[in-house]
């Protein structure tokens, strides 16, 4: 079997697992194009949905059923799954804690699938002349994070490693934007923080790595939908799972475009992406048994910290096949 040949089996693959998981328990036929429709789309500064932006590929695919896209950009996962919360998106991507807090709050929202994990792509990090060499000094210090982001699991289980209680640090809630301008004027002691912001804070101001992921969090990257939406336009979510596979596919060979793509779509410097773009990780996939059982670990946690008001069951967000196959 020729390589093409083995990608075209690998997206129909993908398209059939998606369909069994929403298609067929949902019980809904496949959505075609009455008049115009518009799929709105949540995405961040970063990652396989800004590339699929960038090429336009998906506007190109669907513009044959009179479809179109609206994109929305999102300072975090948080941001964007409050916005598919209350019907502003209909799809998106975060990463690995925002869909436990929404989920804890009551969004109506279903997992579609996941990129591997890509530890090396967030990081805590200090000044580059600060004091501070380990985890364990972080006791009784000011760190700032975007709340029920991914790194806010990472920052959880480093102190855990480090033997250092998440209570005696003094955590400073703070997006991106408001935490690197404190960062920079000393306000807080470290950050936590996720690509390109963390390739940006290395690159323009010397910030140094404390600790990044690898040896304690997955960081898997993970598409979701509103459950009406998903459960009512089965196949136009297939769709985007196909083309994001093809995007990703196309990163995973041609590193310096995919630089430049980016560099493009976020104004940010070429070597500030490609630093990112390198500890990317590239292949979409149905959300498997295994990640489940790490998002539960991630519930778990966040719960037992008293950070979300109640424990919770991430199956309870999977397609009703999904949930049924997870029991």
């Amino acid at each position: 079997m020729s390589t093409d040949q083995k990608r075209a089996a690998r997206r129909h693959t993908l398209g059939l697992l998606f369909a069994a998981g929403v298609l067929a328990a949902s019980g809904s036929a496949p959505a075609h194009a009455q008049g115009r429709q518009e799929v709105r789309i949540g995405y961040q500064k970063y990652g396989t949905l800004t590339l699929l932006k960038g090429r336009g590929t998906l506007e190109q695919r669907l513009a044959s059923r009179n479809i179109t896209i609206k994109w929305t950009e999102f300072p975090a996962g948080p941001q964007l799954l409050e916005g598919l919360n209350v019907g502003s998106v209909d799809f998106g991507t975060v990463g690995e804690a925002p869909p436990i807090f929404a989920q804890a709050a009551g969004a109506n929202l279903v997992y579609v699938g996941n990129e591997p994990p890509s530890p090396a792509s967030e990081a805590i990090v200090v000044p580059k002349d600060s004091r501070l060499r380990t985890v364990a000094d972080l006791k009784g210090r000011k760190v700032a994070l975007n709340k029920g982001s991914n790194v806010h699991y990472l920052l959880v289980k480093a102190l855990e490693k480090a033997g250092v209680d998440y209570k005696d640090i003094n955590v400073v809630f703070l997006p991106p934007a408001d935490a690197r301008a404190a960062f920079e004027r000393g306000a807080v002691d470290a950050w936590v923080i996720w690509d390109p912001f963390l390739a940006a804070a290395e690159k323009q101001i010397g910030a140094r790595v404390l600790a990044d992921g690898k040896g304690l969090v997955a960081n898997h990257q993970f598409y979701l939908a509103s459950r009406p939406y998903a459960e009512k336009n089965g196949e136009i979510v297939r769709i985007l799972l196909e083309e994001i596979a093809k995007v990703d596919e196309w990163g995973a060979t041609h590193p310096k475009e995919v630089s430049q793509l980016l560099a493009a779509q976020t104004g940010l410097d070429v070597d500030v992406v490609a630093l990112a773009a390198s500890r990317y990780s590239y292949g979409v996939k149905p959300i498997s048994k295994e990640v489940l059982e790490q998002q539960q670990k991630l519930a778990d946690t966040f719960a037992n910290l008293k950070l979300i008001p109640k424990p919770i069951a991430v199956k309870d967000a999977l397609p009703p096949a999904k949930q049924l196959a997870a029991q």
